[in-house]
């Protein structure tokens, strides 16, 4: 029999610059000596074959020669010592015979593959970006399906209020670089994310928060105004304290993203308020001027007089005045002695600063004067006089009358009038008047006993009050206000109303009312025309005040406009479909709309706000009325919607049930509106049936249920025979 034979010559030995020869073959059948014979016969030049014993080989053993290496260098035949063939197991056969390296062939394991050589074998990894698919690792591409694919580590991981910079693959090894969107910051910043062999990106470790500055820096002699945000780019802005200024501008501080405050450049520097021009006039006023720097509303001002009379026998007059005014030019009449010699000396008060003023003049002697009863008045404080009146002896008695009416330019009753006489022994006595506020009065002073009754008349105008001058404000019979009014009995008072009103069941309802009364009562009522079903806030102000009251009222539902409904009567035949309108919600929100079924005869007895009516399985009786259908008004269209009465449905929990033949019926239509715990109804007669007959779409189902008992009974009968 033939014999294969596998031979390999020369073959790589593991010992550098060694060659091998070897030769192995397998034996089937019992001929195994003579195909020895002959393979031994083929080596003979180059092996000496020795004992062998073949007689005990047995069919399909191996046979395996042993040999010695031959050494390149040499020239001359070498005997190889004797081969001793011995036989083994096949398992034990194959450990000895020589590997061959199958991975020299390329693509072996396909691509993305790595070809690892084994004993008598070989295995197939994935090279490293390849992950094994629809199979085990390692593999063998004959028996198994094991394949590999580049691994694709998809879209990157989102970062909360992070982005990704630039562009990226998803392959093994690549680098998606975050940062935080403007606003956020991280720390630490760990911008990093990889694509894993694992077919993932690394869960990137960036966590931008949002930047909050905290609060604003405190800036000397400032004063932060407003509203700011903490968040980047939010805006702190200053405004200096009296007496201090910015004159390169506004006062701002950022929010950086550093989560810091970037502080102004600017600085609140102090004002120096410079006085000019002071000058005399009337003998004893002075007046100046001030810089046109940005000043506050208003300056106080110290006026240090010091006098010294001509007369040594006369005392040393000193004094300091006070006064306040935001004119640019302010002026002052001062209670001064004649024929002295005066240093007056103007500067502001603290904490303003100001390059004093000093002027120095003489009054006029008491031989230049007449005491004709000439004087003159300067207000302050609002409400108080002082009077000012030269007078030839020290420490004379004078009498003035007061003649003081107020009048309001918004009331045509109003009238505060009042007079009285002031006596003193004051050169410059100052009088406060008991004005009302935000009122006009015109205040007239005589001097009483002068030969000329020399008069000054004045005007003062208050200004509104700045305490609260209504209180115990409530409200009765829904829509009407009553309060108290802080104010002199039967004295007339203005008040403004302005009055907002909305409904949150209806958007585009808005009502604005803005009105006022007038009033002497101490405690005043008003009734204001409001809409039902609507929510109101009202501001009241008296006009003598600055300060408003608020009140919430809440107006109850009233019963919804009738149905708008075609009234049908209908005689022994089908019924028309009904067409139901949506409603308008003008007194409170549509709750729902109700089909109500009752007998003719209950129609003059029955009330639209009865709440007994019942379903009509629940209907005890063919005397009683039921409800048909019931929808509620989010389910009703804004056009029109058609009801047949008697359709076999449900409507909401009630079923719609055929009308009864040869009964009379009243049908009726329902609008139930609720709000607040409140509910009302309104209901209008939709139809009248007398002697009822069934609706087409009743007598088809009446048709087929006949034709349905035919049938049936046709069957029986053939199931009998």
């Amino acid at each position: 029999m033939s014999v294969p034979l596998a031979m390999n010559m020369p073959h790589a030995s593991k010992e550098k610059g060694r060659r091998s020869v070897f030769a192995t073959m397998d034996l089937w059948g019992t001929g195994g000596l003579s195909v020895l014979i002959k393979m031994s016969a083929s080596l003979e030049p180059l092996l000496s074959v020795g004992t062998t014993h073949l007689a005990t080989t047995p069919p399909g053993a191996s046979i395996a020669f042993a040999w010695k290496d031959i050494e390149p260098q040499t020239t001359t035949r070498h005997s190889f010592p004797t081969m001793a063939p011995f036989v083994q197991s096949r398992r034990q056969a194959q450990e000895l015979i020589a590997d061959v390296d199958e991975c020299e062939v390329s693509g072996l394991c396909r691509h993305g593959g790595r070809c690892v050589n084994t004993h008598g074998s070989f295995e197939c990894y994935c090279m490293d970006g390849y992950l094994p698919r629809n199979g085990p690792e390692p593999f063998h591409p004959t028996t198994d399906t094991t394949s590999c694919t580049e691994i694709d580590c998809g879209t990157p991981l989102e970062v909360p209020n992070g982005y990704i910079i630039g562009n990226y693959t998803s392959r093994l090894g690549s680098q998606v670089r975050y940062a935080c969107r403007e606003g956020f910051f991280s720390v630490p910043e760990d911008t990093v994310s990889s694509c894993t062999a694992l077919g993932t990106w690394e869960s990137p470790k960036l966590h931008c928060q949002e930047i909050n500055c905290g609060n604003p820096p405190e800036m000397r002699h400032a004063i932060l105004v407003g509203n700011h945000s903490s968040r980047l780019g939010g805006v702190a802005r200053y405004v200096c304290q009296e007496g201090f200024e910015s004159p390169g501008g506004k006062i701002t501080s950022v929010c950086t993203e550093k989560g810091t405050w970037r502080e102004s450049t600017l600085t609140c520097t102090e004002i120096l308020t410079k006085i000019d021009d002071v000058s005399v006039f009337n003998d004893t006023c002075v007046r100046w001027q001030i810089n046109s720097g940005r000043i506050n509303p208003k300056i106080a001002y110290v006026i240090s007089i010091k006098g010294q009379r001509l007369d040594p026998m006369e005392s040393v007059h000193e004094e300091t005045v006070n006064l306040t005014t935001d004119s640019r030019t302010p002026e002052v009449c001062l209670a001064l002695y004649p024929g002295t010699n005066y240093t007056v000396n103007i500067s502001t008060a603290p904490p303003r600063r100001s390059v004093p003023a000093v002027i120095g003049f003489q009054t006029a002697e008491d031989d230049l004067l007449e005491d004709d009863g000439i004087f003159n008045i300067s207000i302050f404080n609002e409400t108080c006089l002082q009077l000012n009146r030269h007078s030839r002896k020290v420490g004379s008695e004078h009498m003035y009358q007061f003649t003081v009416l107020g009048q309001r330019w918004y009331l045509d009753n109003f009238c505060h009038a009042t007079s009285f006489n002031f006596t003193t022994w004051e050169r410059a006595p100052v009088v406060c008047l008991d004005l009302y506020p935000a009122t006009d009065y015109a205040v007239n002073v005589t001097l009483l006993g002068s030969p000329k009754g020399h008069s000054v008349q004045i005007t003062i105008a208050t200004p509104p009050a700045v305490k609260q001058t209504i209180s115990n404000i409530s409200g009765f019979n829904e829509t009407c206000l009553r309060w108290r009014s802080i104010k002199t009995a039967d004295m007339e008072e203005m008040y403004l109303f302005h009055i907002w009103g909305q409904r949150w069941y209806q958007k585009e309802f808005a009502q604005e009312m803005t009105f006022n009364i007038s009033s002497s009562s101490r405690d005043p009522e008003v009734c204001l025309d409001l809409h039902p079903g609507t929510d109101y806030n009202v501001s009241l102000r008296a006009l003598s005040s600055e300060l408003p009251v608020v009140i919430s009222l809440t107006t109850q539902i009233t019963e919804p406009p009738l149905p708008e409904v075609e009234f049908f009567t209908v005689h022994g035949g089908p019924l028309p479909r009904l067409r139901l309108r949506k409603a308008k919600e003008k007194n409170g929100p549509i709750s729902s709309y109700q089909v109500l079924v009752l007998p003719l005869a209950l129609q003059s007895t029955f009330s639209c706000d009865s709440e007994g009516t019942s379903s009509f399985f629940s209907n005890a009786s063919d005397a009683d009325g039921y409800v048909a259908a019931e929808l509620l008004a989010k389910d009703v269209p804004d056009d029109a919607m058609e009801i047949l009465i008697g359709d076999r449905l449900y409507y909401g929990e009630y079923y719609n049930a055929p009308l009864k033949r040869g009964n009379d019926y009243c049908i009726i239509l329902r609008i139930t509106s609720e709000w607040n715990k409140v509910r009302r109804h309104s209901c209008a007669v939709w139809a009248q049936v007398k002697d009822s007959s069934l609706t087409l779409l009743q007598m088809a189902g009446v048709g087929l249920g006949s034709m349905a008992v035919v049938i049936i009974l046709t069957f029986l009968s053939f199931s009998a025979v």
